[in-house]
């Protein structure tokens, strides 16, 4: 499977490229900075150094699933959405285009009667400095539940996500997911494990799904 994945050398997209790899795929990094991928993924790894909104059709001609990762600075946080638009744009054009996997955070996921994750983090004390990625994020998913003519599927991660390795993912949909202690927590491992799940056999399609560690 040829997956491009937006984001590569962060975090979420670093478990990803190692799991593909894992797999036997041929996984790229889409990167707008090859020398950082290279210190992250090492020398043999696959780079494509470009900015995700100058992607072309024919560069996501090269790719079976595109999958964006991107984690922007907070004041870019708008990214989200826009990327999220270029990718459909350029899919409506094509005749096989790839499959669009995103990977958004929690803040779109419900937390109670009316409330989602979001709402509950503008009552928290010490967001303000990032909260807009939650913000652009959850624009990003209405966006998307707009579009019925693309293959797309959407992943959010659990409150907690945090590098580690790979443990049993555990799937939800719109609610936020708890594990039975009562934690919601997902190391990028499991997400990579989770996503990788979802790309060789698809289950959901124009929807989104969470994801939490089994134990936690």
């Amino acid at each position: 499977m040829r997956i491009g994945i937006i984001g590569g050398s962060g975090m979420a997209g670093r478990a990803l490229y190692r799991e593909a790899v894992k797999r036997g795929d041929v996984p790229t990094a889409i990167v707008r900075d090859a020398d950082k991928a290279e210190g992250v993924l090492g020398d043999y790894g696959n780079y494509l150094a470009k900015n995700a909104r100058t992607l072309t059709a024919s560069d996501l001609a090269a790719f079976d699933v595109i999958v964006d990762a991107l984690r922007p600075a907070t004041p870019d946080a708008v990214q989200h959405l826009a990327v999220a638009k270029h990718l459909v744009s350029l899919a409506r054009t094509m005749p096989d285009a790839p499959r669009l996997v995103f990977v958004l955070d929690a803040g779109s996921l419900r937390t109670g009667e009316g409330r989602t994750q979001l709402d509950d983090l503008y009552d928290t004390p010490g967001t303000a400095s990032w909260i807009a990625q939650s913000e652009q994020q959850a624009r990003q998913l209405a966006f998307l539940r707009t579009v019925d003519d693309v293959d797309w599927v959407a992943v959010s991660t659990a409150a907690q996500f945090v590098a580690g390795p790979a443990g049993r993912p555990v799937l939800g949909g719109d609610d936020l997911p708890v594990g039975p202690g009562g934690a919601s927590r997902l190391s990028s491992g499991t997400l990579a494990v989770a996503v990788l799940d979802e790309i060789h056999a698809p289950a959901h399609r124009r929807v989104r799904i969470s994801v939490r560690d089994e134990e936690c």
